[in-house]
């Protein structure tokens, strides 16, 4: 494993950064870092021997994250803001459906699987829904926010299978 980024060198986060349980002083769940948000690559380590792990100091909210190289880009490469990103939980906005026949209810929670971010006035997403056990392309304008509950409990299902593996 060779890390993609050094020490010193300004990276941009590419997902939001909530707490997993692992930051203190915080509830899961919590926002600590906007995607899109620029900092400096303070040490590097791993995680389970197998995933490199980056503390990165974000010197506008004074915090330092552990960021996953994956969640990382060089702070000079094409950056297109998102509302959403990669593995997020979200909401329909909007019943959702193909042809008229509606699959997703509003409400209904799914997860981001890719970003369609080529067009900045017409961005979109693959979501998964398991209500309907399919992925749709959906605009950014029908999703929302998953609730926070929602969040917590998926940060908290991640980290349980990340330390299970």
């Amino acid at each position: 494993m060779r890390p993609r980024f050094e020490y010193g060198e300004e990276v941009r986060v590419i997902r939001n950064v909530r707490n997993d349980g692992t930051f203190p002083g915080t509830e899961i769940g919590e926002l600590l870092i906007k995607r899109g948000s620029i900092g400096y690559v303070q040490n590097i380590g791993t995680f389970l021997q197998d995933q490199l792990i980056y503390a990165v100091h974000f010197l506008e909210n004074n915090l330092v994250v552990g960021c996953r190289e994956e969640e990382l880009l060089p702070s000079d490469a094409m950056w297109v803001q998102t509302r959403f990103d990669f593995r997020e939980k979200v909401s329909a906005k909007i019943p959702l459906g193909i042809a008229g026949n509606v699959l997703v209810p509003e409400g209904e929670i799914g997860q981001v699987m890719k970003v369609f971010r080529d067009d900045p006035q017409n961005i979109a997403y693959h979501i998964y829904f398991a209500v309907c056990d399919k992925t749709l392309q959906v605009p950014e304008g029908a999703l929302e926010d998953a609730p926070l509950a929602v969040i917590a409990a998926a940060l908290l299902e991640e980290s349980s299978e990340e330390s299970a593996e």
